[in-house]
């Protein structure tokens, strides 16, 4: 399995800690060179793809301003010679009741976690054009399907998502892209921790049938697959990854 993605140039918004950065990390280990785009440093990814043995680019990148986004792609065409898998990771989950949401509050999470997915697929979709073949992977989320209060505006972006996807995926099929989303339960990781969700660490596993919290290594198996050779006939399909938490 390993260097299946060998020759391959993957792209991780959101690309410096926590699934993102373990993304990046199993990306490189399949055999993909690795660019990432975040405002936040991205040394310790660095070094995790590196020690793979494989290319790494960074870039300081406002996902929701056109012209960096654009410049970004750029400059990964220069250093990386192209993009053939896009990760669109990056994401923001503010836990506001709706009486509090402003529409700036409710613009501003629009703008990332969807008008992000448009603008790096508009950058990034010429590119895998190019080379005949292309990987784009949307990370939704499980609360789309689940009764959780203070969420509106977050939970109409994870739906947003699933069908971006599903449209993306109707008109890039012929191209030979494949677009998928992935959607997880609340996953553990130092952002998790540090916000208000980690009150529900203790109830979450108990409405999976597998009773433990999810980690970021639990959807790096998911990734990989999607974005090989293996699932070349699976598009517009939102992939849930919640140790059995939603049945239907």
């Amino acid at each position: 399995m390993m260097n299946r993605l060998e020759g391959m140039t993957a792209v991780v918004t959101g690309g410096a800690s926590g699934i993102g950065q373990a993304f990046a990390a199993r990306l490189a280990e399949d055999g993909a060179d690795v660019a990432v785009a975040d405002i936040k440093s991205c040394e310790q990814t660095e070094e995790m793809v590196r020690a793979a043995g494989r290319k790494f680019f960074a870039g300081e990148c406002d996902i929701t301003d056109p012209l960096q986004v654009q410049a970004f792609a750029s400059k990964v065409e220069e250093t990386m010679g192209g993009c053939n898998i896009l990760i669109n990771n990056a994401g923001i989950f503010p836990l506001q009741p709706f009486d509090e949401i402003s529409f700036e509050d409710w613009k501003n999470i629009l703008a990332i976690n969807v008008d992000s997915l448009f603008l790096f697929s508009k950058a990034f979709v010429p590119m895998m054009k190019k080379n005949g073949k292309g990987r784009i992977i949307n990370m939704s989320s499980t609360v789309y399907w689940l009764k959780i209060e203070a969420y509106v505006h977050y939970i109409t972006t994870k739906a947003a998502v699933i069908g971006f996807t599903r449209g993306l995926a109707n008109e890039l099929g012929a191209s030979g892209i494949t677009v998928n989303a992935i959607a997880p339960s609340l996953v553990r990781n130092a952002t998790t921790e540090a916000s208000p969700l980690a009150e529900m660490f203790d109830a979450i596993p108990q409405m999976q049938a597998i009773p433990r919290l999810q980690v970021p290594a639990d959807l790096v198996g998911t990734l990989s697959f999607l974005v090989s050779d293996d699932a070349e006939f699976i598009t517009g399909q939102t992939i849930v990854v919640d140790g059995g938490m939603i049945k239907s």
